[in-house]
């Protein structure tokens, strides 16, 4: 399986798809070398999520080249302010066993820290220096990417936030798009909110032979999201990728789109975060 790449404003680009992961060291090593046999060549990872020794590891049981990969890390708000960033991936670097990421995002904007610009400027360093190769954020805002983008030598790549048919937070997507940022959706397929049980996602499942999730990665894809689903399940992890043989039409898409009543629990990035 090859999965499309989306072009960044760096000159770099990234598989249309990535893996999540949220399992310790020991269970993930598994799910990395079969999800790299399924197809998968963007694997997220973070310091917060405690596995990246396991994910390294995964990795090199895979047999895979590390320039196959897409590998992306995040480092939260331990990491934030002046320079703490630089130690910060060094031990992210450490532990996966790699001297670079492909991409390094703030993981939460903690604005009443008021950390996120100075650490930015540590994470531009970090690309001089050769430790990543792109820079992006994660649950940041318009306001708060509105601050960071006036005083940005490098501007983000990605913006990694929660977004699904349930939460589609379109007019954010509209910024992104505006500013030259990708869109990568974290639980895109709307974990614990019922959404793959929705008969609107069924009805368009049915009609391309196709399950509900890969009808809800497909919208990501037209839309030109990069989602970020989480599975440990070999056969999943390949339907997961098999949404390239298929276009959905106009009136699905705005059908898929529909299903944001507003009732789905969304994060507050102002208040929450680590």
């Amino acid at each position: 399986m090859t999965v499309p790449r989306v072009q960044l404003s760096d000159g770099h680009s990234i598989p249309q798809i990535g893996l999540g992961t949220a399992l310790d060291d020991d269970a993930i090593v598994p799910v990395i070398v079969n999800a790299i046999e399924a197809g998968f060549r963007h694997i997220d990872t973070a310091y917060r999520y405690g596995n990246q020794r396991g994910v390294g590891q995964g990795i090199r049981d895979s047999g895979i080249g590390r320039d196959e990969l897409f590998l992306t890390t995040k480092l939260d708000g331990e990491f934030q302010g002046d320079s703490r960033a630089v130690a910060g991936l060094d031990e992210c670097l450490r532990q996966l066993g790699t001297d670079y990421v492909d991409l390094l995002l703030i993981h939460w904007p903690l604005p009443q820290r008021n950390e996120y610009v100075s650490t930015w400027r540590t994470f531009e360093q970090l690309v001089e220096d050769g430790k990543a190769r792109s820079i992006g954020v994660s649950n940041f805002t318009p306001a708060h990417l509105d601050r960071l983008l006036a005083e940005a030598t490098i501007l983000p790549v990605v913006n990694q936030i929660q977004l699904s048919p349930r939460i589609t937070r379109h007019d954010q997507v509209a910024y992104h798009r505006a500013h030259g940022i990708v869109t990568a959706a974290w639980s895109p397929l709307g974990s614990g909110s019922g959404l793959r049980d929705d008969p609107t996602l069924a009805a368009i499942a049915a009609t391309y032979g196709k399950t509900p999730a890969q009808i809800i990665l497909r919208w990501d894809v037209e839309l030109g999201i990069v989602p970020v689903p989480r599975s440990t399940n070999p056969a999943r992890m390949v339907q997961n990728l098999d949404v390239f043989d298929f276009t959905l039409t106009a009136d699905e898409i705005s059908a898929i789109s529909a299903l944001d009543t507003g009732a789905e629990e969304r994060v507050d990035s102002d208040t929450v975060g680590h």
